[in-house]
C-alpha cells in the first residue's frame, strides 16, 4: 500500500528523528505506569485552585467543590498528561483511560493512593515499596525495612528481581547486618546495624583510630601499638628512577620528574638538583643558565661574529651585511652601504 504524501513525510521524519537502536532503553511497564501516575498527580496539583480568582470566597468554595471532582477538571488533567512525542505515555493512557476515569469519578475516596490502586492492584505491573516479584513478596529483612536499611532489595517495587540484598558500601551479609573489611561495628542488634570506616592505616579494626587496627594495611607497619606509615622514600635502595625524586604519601609513595636542569635530584625544582646539565651551573644553591657570551674566553671564535645566549647554550651569528666563511664574517658589497645601521640581535624564534 502506498502512503499518501503527508503520511510518507511523517514516517520519514519519525525514522530520521528516532534514536539509533541500542542508544535508549525502553522503560519497563512499571516505570511507565509510575511516570503516568506522577504526571497525573502533578496535573491535579496544577489544577487544584484553578477556579479561585479572589473576591467572593463563599462562592469560590462552592464552585471549587463542584470543580474539584468534575469531569471538566479530569479532562484538563488528561489533556496535559503526555507530551505528543512521549509514545509510551500516550500508549498507556489510550489503553487505560477508562480505569483512570473510574478512579477519578467513583474510587478516589476509597483508594486515595493512585499508584497502589492503578499500578499495583489494577494493572499489576508494579509492587508496593519493600516487595518484589510476580507475587509482590516482602524483600529480605521485611517490607518495612528491607536489607536492614543498609542495602537495596533487588526488584524492590517491581514485578521482577529475586528480593536479595545488594548492600551499601561498608556492609555485607544476607541482610546487610555485617561490616566489610575496613569497617567496624558501631551498633548492631537483630534489626539494626551501623558500620563506620576504619582508620586508613587499618585493613581490619575494632574502632576508629590507628591503635584499633587488627591488621595494618599495605604500606603501614605496627609500631608501639599503632599502625604507622612506612616511608618508602627512606629505603636504602630508592624506589624511583635516576631522573625522578620520591615523595612519601600515606600508605604509599609517588615518583615525580626532576627539573629539566637537573642530573638527578632530591626534590622539586632547580634548587634540589644533585648536579646540573651541560650549560647550567650551581649558583645561589640552584642550577642557573651559564651566559657563555659573557665569559672571558670568547664562545664565538670567528672575526666579527656576534654571540647570543640561549637557555643552556649559545648561538654565533654574523651581523647583517656580512656573510659566513670558515674563519670569519666577511662584509658584502651591500653591507658597506648599510654599515651605519647597527645589526639587530636575532629573535628567540630565529634562534
Amino acid at each position: 500500500m502506498r502512503l499518501p504524501p503527508r503520511a510518507s513525510l511523517g514516517l520519514l521524519l519519525l525514522l530520521l528523528l528516532s534514536p539509533a537502536a541500542g542508544t535508549t532503553r525502553k522503560p519497563t511497564p512499571c516505570q511507565q505506569c509510575r511516570n503516568l501516575v506522577d504526571k497525573f498527580l502533578q496535573g491535579m496539583a496544577n489544577t487544584a485552585k484553578k477556579n479561585f480568582g479572589g473576591g467572593n470566597t463563599a462562592w469560590e468554595e462552592k464552585t471549587l467543590s463542584k470543580y474539584e471532582f468534575s469531569e471538566v477538571r479530569l479532562v484538563e488533567i488528561l489533556e496535559g498528561l503526555c507530551e505528543s512525542s512521549d509514545f509510551e505515555c500516550n500508549q498507556m493512557l489510550e489503553e487505560h483511560e477508562e480505569q483512570l476515569e473510574d478512579w477519578w469519578l467513583q474510587l478516589k475516596n476509597a483508594h486515595p493512593d493512585l499508584f497502589e490502586w492503578f499500578c499495583v492492584r489494577t494493572l499489576k505491573v508494579c509492587c508496593a515499596q519493600g516487595t518484589y516479584g510476580p507475587d509482590c513478596r516482602a524483600c529480605q529483612g521485611g517490607a518495612e525495612r528491607p536489607c536492614s536499611g543498609n542495602g537495596h532489595c533487588r526488584g524492590d517495587g517491581t514485578r521482577h528481581g529475586d528480593g536479595s540484598c545488594q548492600c551499601h558500601l561498608g556492609y555485607k551479609g544476607p541482610l546487610c547486618l555485617d561490616c566489610m573489611d575496613g569497617y567496624f561495628s558501631l551498633l548492631k542488634n537483630e534489626t539494626h546495624s551501623v558500620c563506620k570506616a576504619c582508620h586508613e592505616s587499618c585493613k581490619t579494626c575494632s574502632g576508629p583510630t590507628s591503635r584499633d587496627c587488627h591488621e595494618c594495611e599495605v604500606g603501614w607497619l605496627r609500631i608501639e601499638g599503632a599502625c604507622t606509615d612506612l616511608d618508602e622514600c627512606a629505603a636504602e635502595t630508592p624506589p624511583c628512577g635516576d631522573a625522578q625524586y620520591c615523595e612519601n604519601v600515606s600508605g604509599s609513595y609517588t615518583c615525580e620528574e626532576c627539573d629539566s636542569t637537573c642530573v638527578g635530584c632530591t626534590g622539586k625544582g632547580p634548587a634540589n638538583c644533585k648536579e646540573c646539565i651541560a650549560g647550567y651551573t650551581k649558583e645561589s644553591g640552584q642550577c642557573t643558565d651559564i651566559d657563555e657570551c659573557s665569559l672571558a674566553e670568547k664562545a664565538c671564535r670567528r672575526k666579527d661574529e656576534n654571540c647570543y645566549n640561549t637557555p643552556g647554550s649559545f648561538v654565533c651569528v654574523c651581523p647583517e651585511g656580512f656573510e659566513e666563511t670558515k674563519d670569519a664574517c666577511v662584509r658584502t658589497a651591500e653591507g658597506e652601504v648599510t654599515e651605519e645601521h647597527p645589526t639587530e640581535p636575532p629573535s628567540r624564534e630565529d634562534l
